[in-house]
């Protein structure tokens, strides 16, 4: 019997056993069922969930509330600070914007208000403290003079508040509106808009008044709210105001320390440069005394100490009237917060070391002369000769310049050639003008005539001193302008082929493209000697966040904010001290790591609509770019989302441009302001952007377009000439692509004869009216004129009845 029941024990199905499908039931699995199938095993998603600590939906919602709470608190937090006990004094810039406003009636009001004390000279120059212990803040007043733009630009970088004094009529001049477009591009921060003399007015004109100011202000300021300033009541209404204000951040100059000088004095060292003493309040982020400083407009400099003095606008301590200031003794001391360490200290090394040596080779060896030397005389060079010419006399015949196309014409591009290529080119563009355009010789000689008519204004007795401010040079150079952009937004990237010199080699450093877009070009080839003086990041994105949160971390070392230091800056030159005499500001920034170096910067500007003159590239412009102040030439580019980036020959309207220029570094986000100096020292706002990136790799290419014209037309075939001039050129260029301008394609089947003219196979029928074109390209760097002294600009009230010509013609 026991062998009778092993016998009948069930069989065990194997794993090869067949499995049917299950029912589709249309209800999907749950949660069981699959942990019941699983029996145990997990799956890889749920692990790497368990790896991340994934929470559920609920602890979710508690984090991401948290996070809105601490943002909080520390938006808080910092509005409370400002202007308090513990944290710099709240700094208002006093700025008119009408010629007829003066500004001293609402200082008057607002020093002599009942509510604190008054500190005379708390900011510097022409300025004020006020401390305020019924709103527990301390605020400091200053007015830079309006006539100068760039102490406007350089104190709306620094300052909490700007308040703009309107008139009661037309709100602002032409210059105010000039100032304010200024403003608006390089970051406008929290403002008050005020007024002086409506309360003047009857109670009827009184409202009809201010309903028309507010309508001109909506176009600027659309929710601003515009204060009077008569009374004490207005004041006092005002201060509360400024109190009680939400701050607006300013992204380029929360992530650094920056201070505005309330004092200063140089000590003069062995030579020529001095020891600089900064005093003022430390703002945005605490400062390290290792770390380099920029002197806006100066350059940048290292810093040897900080110290900590007395503070001149105490909260505690009430001053009375005049700025007498009582305080103890033992606050007079001057305790030293901390010294530059040398091994810690960043460097002021803006180029990298350039070796000379360093792509040499080592002297070749004997066997290696000899093979040369065998490869010497078993090369053949075949010459044109006369008939009957022995080898001999053959061997004393010199090459005519142009036959001999070897690798010394197709790889040599120094700096001599590149300004040669660049004069020859500015020829071509002159020249351009003039060959291009056959049936606009009426239009040229009725401009001829308008500049005629400008030259001989006085002949018709109207006003006999209006040539005396007018220069004829100048004129005549901007006619000359205003001819070659009209042709290049015509004819873009036309040239006409030099008849003097061959095509291929005046256009040896160019090379077609099947496509401009997908066609390849290697970003380190052939690099001209300013790219070895330049840093570059393997990766800018990452070294950019990289730095912002090291900064972040970094921000409780050092001096904190709010706090009123004394920074000692080594080896300045006596002219910073000089500067901050006449009553300019000066304002220190500290620097992040690596912003001392140089690269190539690329900033993306759009024209600014005030300003019509055509600007060539490569012509001298004024940047400000965040708290930098530059000259440099820089060149124009598309922007685009390609590996390659056309060149502009001008500054075009209406579309956003990338312009290239070698700057420091500076990590975005940053304002850009680009100015245009006149020759009268006048400085005119030329287009306004944002930082873009810094990219040495960024290729821009320049292109130029050869036309011919079709001689004899058979369907697809055609006979093309006026292209080239000579056979060797039509068999060099041959391997390029031609386009027409009605589309078509093709390319040369063979040269014909020997005046240039080439047989030429198109896709399709080609008009008889249609032009061949053939474009070539070749990669174009800006030229190292980086200069971060700029020149004070003329002041506007000054040659204001210079650049108005409607007051001209009036007169």
């Amino acid at each position: 019997m026991a062998g009778g029941a092993e016998q009948q024990q069930a069989h065990r199905a194997g794993v090869l056993k067949q499995k049917n499908k299950h029912h589709k039931h249309g209800k999907h699995r749950t949660k069981g069922e699959i942990e019941r199938e699983n029996k145990g095993r997990v799956s890889v998603k749920t692990l790497s969930k368990k790896q991340k600590k994934e929470q559920r939906k609920q602890d979710r919602r508690h984090k991401a509330s948290q996070l809105r709470r601490n943002k909080k608190d520390t938006v808080l937090t910092e509005k409370r600070q400002l202007g308090s006990k513990d944290g710099p004094p709240h700094l208002v810039a006093v700025i008119t914007l009408h010629a007829g406003i003066d500004a001293q009636n609402a200082l008057q009001l607002l020093r002599s208000a009942e509510m604190g004390s008054v500190y005379e000279g708390a900011g510097g120059g022409d300025s004020f403290g006020l401390v305020l212990p019924r709103f527990k803040q301390r605020l400091v007043f200053i007015k830079p003079n309006a006539a100068d733009l760039h102490a406007v630009l350089d104190l709306a970088k620094v300052v909490d508040t700007l308040l703009f004094v309107l008139d009661p009529t037309e709100g602002w001049d032409s210059y105010g509106d000039y100032c304010l477009s200024c403003l608006f591009a390089q970051g406008l921060p929290s403002h008050v808009l005020v007024t002086q003399g409506i309360s003047e007015l009857s109670v009827k004109k009184r409202t009809e008044a201010r309903r028309a100011l507010c309508r001109v202000t909506e176009s600027r300021f659309p929710e601003a709210r515009l204060f009077s300033l008569d009374s004490a009541p207005d004041s006092a209404l005002l201060l509360r105001h400024l109190a009680s204000q939400k701050q607006r951040r300013l992204a380029f100059r929360s992530r650094r320390p920056y201070l505005l000088a309330q004092s200063a004095c140089f000590e003069p060292g062995p030579g020529p440069l001095g020891t600089l003493r900064v005093s003022g309040y430390v703002r945005g982020r605490a400062l390290d005394v290792n770390r380099l400083v920029h002197i806006v407009g100066h350059g940048d400099f290292q810093m040897s100490q900080i110290d900590a003095p007395r503070d001149p606008l105490p909260m505690a301590a009430r001053g009375t009237r005049g700025g007498d200031m009582d305080m103890q003794e033992g606050d007079d001391e001057v305790r030293m917060l901390m010294r530059a360490d040398p091994s810690r200290q960043e460097s002021l090394q803006t180029e990298a070391e350039l070796d000379p040596m360093e792509g040499e080779q080592t002297w070749p060896s004997e066997s290696e002369l000899k093979e040369a030397e065998e490869a010497l005389k078993q090369r053949k060079v075949a010459r044109k000769v006369p008939k009957g010419t022995s080898d001999y006399q053959a061997s004393w015949i010199m090459e005519r310049e142009g036959e001999s196309e070897g690798e010394e014409e197709e790889g040599e591009s120094s700096d001599e050639e590149e300004e040669g290529d660049d004069r020859m080119e500015e020829q071509e563009d002159f020249m351009e003008e003039i060959d291009s355009q056959d049936g606009d010789v009426s239009e040229e000689e009725e401009e001829e005539e308008d500049v005629e008519e400008c030259e001989t204004l006085t002949e018709s007795g109207r006003d006999d001193h209006y040539d005396e401010k007018i220069d004829v040079q100048e004129e005549r150079e901007m006619v000359e302008r205003y001819r070659q952009a009209r042709s290049d937004q015509m004819f873009p990237d036309e040239v006409d082929t030099p008849l003097d010199i061959s095509a291929r080699v005046r256009f040896q450093r160019y090379r077609g493209l099947k496509s401009f877009r997908t066609s390849p070009w290697d970003p380190k080839e052939n690099l001209p000697r300013d790219y070895s003086r330049i840093f570059q990041f393997q990766n800018f994105e990452r070294t950019r966040k990289r730095v912002f949160t090291e900064a972040e971390e970094e921000g409780q070392e050092g001096a904190m904010v709010g706090w009123y230091v004394t920074v000692h800056i080594k080896e300045v030159p006596p002219s910073v001290m000089e500067h901050f005499q006449r009553g300019r500001p000066l304002v220190l920034v500290s620097l992040l790591p690596h912003e001392q170096r140089m690269s190539v910067v690329h900033m993306l500007v759009r024209r600014h609509p005030g300003n019509t003159e055509p600007i060539k590239s490569k012509e001298e412009l004024v940047f400000q770019c965040g708290f930098r102040r530059f000259r440099a030439s820089p060149i124009f580019s598309q922007h685009t989302s390609g590996d390659k980036h056309k060149l502009e020959r001008f500054l075009r309207p209406n579309t956003p441009i990338v312009v290239s220029v070698y700057a420091p570094i500076t990590f975005p986000t940053a304002g850009v302001l680009v100015f245009k100096q006149r020759a009268n020292g006048m400085q005119d706002l030329v287009a306004t952007g944002s930082l873009l990136k810094v990219d040495p790799d960024r290729v821009i290419v320049k292109r130029i377009v050869l036309s011919g014209h079709p001689f004899k037309i058979l369907r697809k075939t055609a006979v093309v000439r006026y292209m080239f001039f000579n056979r060797e050129d039509v068999l060099w260029f041959k391997p390029v692509e031609l386009r027409t301008k009605w589309g078509r394609r093709g390319h040369i089947k063979e040269a014909l004869g020997t005046h240039g003219h080439m047989k030429c196979v198109f896709d399709n029928q080609l008009p008889s009216q249609d032009t061949i074109l053939m474009h070539l390209y070749k990669r174009v760097y800006p030229h190292w004129t980086f200069d971060p002294h700029v020149p004070e600009p003329a002041s506007w009230v000054k040659n204001e009845a210079v650049v108005n010509p409607e007051e001209i013609e009036m007169e």
